[in-house]
C-alpha cells in the first residue's frame, strides 16, 4: 500500500510538470480586443458613525491605455446614480487615447446627485486588437484632521475580441 501511495504522487508529478512551462514561470496569456464595455463604481460619498453620516468624496475616473504602440478610442463615459438613473454624459464626441496616454473624468465633492451606488460606464473601441486600458476609479476627501481615500477597479460587462 505504501509503494501505491509513492507511485501515485510521482505520476502526479509527471502530469504537472509536462503541464507547466518548462522554465518554471507561470505562463499569463493577455486577450488582446477591439473594444469593450466596463462597468466602474463610484462613491460620491460614504458612511461612517453609529448615525450613519455622510462623508462626501470627489471621484475621478481614470482610463490608461496600456498598449505600447496602438490608440484606443473612448466612445461613452456615462455616469449613473444608485437607482441606475444616468445622470450625466461625460462625451459628446468619440475621445482619442494615444499608446501608454491617461485620460481622467471628475464627479466633484459638491455633486452628490451618484450617491454611495454611483457608477460610469466606459465604452472603449479600436481598429486593431490591443491589451486591454486600466480603468479604476479614485476617490478622496480629507475634513478637519481625517482623510478618506481608496480606489475601485472597472469591470468588464462586454468584449470584443480580435
Amino acid at each position: 500500500m505504501k509503494y501505491g501511495k509513492i507511485l501515485l504522487i510521482f505520476v502526479l508529478l509527471a502530469v504537472f510538470s509536462v503541464l507547466s512551462p518548462a522554465d518554471g514561470k507561470a505562463e499569463t496569456r493577455m486577450a488582446h480586443l477591439k473594444g469593450q464595455a466596463v462597468y466602474v463604481p463610484i462613491y460620491s460619498h460614504i458612511y461612517s458613525g453609529n448615525k450613519n453620516l455622510p462623508f462626501y468624496l470627489t471621484a475621478t475616473l481614470s482610463i490608461r491605455n496600456t498598449d505600447f504602440h496602438h490608440p484606443i478610442t473612448i466612445t461613452m463615459v456615462d455616469y449613473y446614480d444608485s437607482s441606475g438613473k444616468l445622470l450625466k454624459k461625460y462625451i459628446e464626441k468619440p475621445v482619442p487615447l494615444n499608446a501608454m496616454a491617461s485620460t481622467r473624468y471628475i464627479v466633484q465633492e459638491s455633486d452628490k446627485t451618484g450617491g454611495s451606488g454611483a457608477n460610469f460606464v466606459v465604452r472603449w473601441t479600436s481598429g486593431v486588437a490591443v491589451s486591454a486600458p486600466l480603468i479604476e476609479s479614485v476617490m478622496i476627501s480629507t475634513k478637519s484632521s481625517q482623510g478618506v481615500s481608496f480606489t475601485s477597479r472597472g469591470q468588464v460587462i462586454q468584449e470584443v475580441f480580435e
